[in-house]
Order: structure tokens, then C-alpha cells, then sequence
């Protein structure tokens, strides 16, 4: 209960789809996410902190409990850990595509640091930003972009639905309960 009520002030902002301090840009994918399985992007992570600093500890706490287990779960990020004296905590990510974040975690509960540790695991490395468009080509359609009714034809617009002609499925082949029903049709007329 108390790790939902932590949470709860991370659920998402809706004013960050339109937040004027972001960069506007367009969409772009992580080019090294595999064939046919996902990468994690994340690739190395460094906790910094004080051994001694009330400021450090939860992250302290989060590396004697629970940082072991957030490690084995995410066996493809290499973890550092690197102690420092009278400096704030902080997390440094490096991601696949050269991009790295540094996040404070000044004064964070180990529940808050695992959540951000979710965050940034799930993340491309690309900073946040601003979508231009939902949709981005190097090269445009000149025909527009495609949809369902492209290439149909143009009577679809005036049929009142449901309609039994164009909502039944055209089998390629007969199904198997049709080929048995014209196997006994042949057998029966042939005797």
C-alpha cells in the first residue's frame, strides 16, 4: 500500500505533450533494437553517493536491499557503484546510442529509486521532446498515406452496416467441412 502511495505522484503529466521547455522534434527509433527481439537500450548504469551523507540514504538502502535482485532481473546493464565523499547521489545512464542521463537522487526512498531505475531501463536514451507529428518519412508518399479504404471500392461508402456481403470472409481453399460435404455429394451420385 505504501509503495502505490509513493508512486501515485509519478502517474503520468498530460501537460508534458505540450510543455514549451521541451525541444519539438520528431519521432525517432532506436536503430540498434534487434530483429525479432527488443534490446534493452540501457547499457551501463552508475550509482554515486555518500557513504556517510543523510542526503544518500536511500540510495544506500536501495544497494543493500534491493539492488542485487534489480540486477539479476536486468542482467544486460552493467551496474557501477561508485562511492564519493559530501557529494550529492546521483544516477548516470549510458544508453546504446552514445546518449548519457544524469538524474539527482538527493534524499529518495529506495521505492522511488526503483521506480526511476524502471523508467530509465525502459527508455531509448533519446532525450524527451516535443512530437511534431505522429508521423515522420524521409521520403513522402506522393498518393498520401495509406489507409483500410485505399484501394476499395468506392460503394463501401454508402452500404449500411453490418452487411452480410462484405463482412463475410473469402476462403482461398474450401474449408474441411466443405470438402467432406462434396466427398459424400460425389460418393452418393456415383452409386
Amino acid at each position: 500500500m505504501v509503495k502505490i502511495l509513493e508512486l501515485s505522484k509519478f502517474s503520468l503529466n498530460r501537460f508534458i505533450v505540450n510543455n514549451p521547455s521541451l525541444p519539438a522534434d520528431y519521432i525517432r527509433n532506436a536503430y540498434y533494437n534487434g530483429i525479432g527481439r527488443h534490446v534493452c537500450q540501457l547499457q551501463r548504469i552508475t550509482f554515486k553517493f555518500c557513504k556517510t551523507s543523510a542526503d544518500s540514504k536511500g540510495i544506500r538502502q536501495f544497494i543493500e536491499t534491493d539492488l542485487v535482485d534489480w540486477s539479476r532481473a536486468n542482467s544486460g546493464v552493467v551496474v557501477y557503484l561508485k562511492p564519493r565523499r559530501h557529494r550529492s547521489p546521483v544516477i548516470v545512464t549510458e544508453y546504446l546510442n552514445g546518449l548519457r542521463h544524469w538524474m539527482g537522487v538527493r534524499k529518495f526512498t529506495p521505492v522511488e529509486l526503483e521506480w526511476w531505475l524502471d523508467f530509465l531501463r525502459d527508455r531509448s536514451g533519446y532525450e524527451l521532446s516535443q512530437l511534431m507529428s505522429p508521423v515522420n518519412v524521409m521520403l513522402p508518399s506522393v498518393q498520401g498515406p495509406w489507409h483500410p479504404f485505399l484501394n476499395r471500392d468506392t460503394r463501401l461508402n454508402v452500404y449500411q452496416f453490418p452487411d452480410a456481403e462484405s463482412g463475410a470472409y473469402l476462403y482461398d481453399k474450401p474449408t474441411a467441412s466443405q470438402q467432406l460435404i462434396q466427398m459424400s455429394q460425389q460418393s452418393n451420385t456415383s452409386q
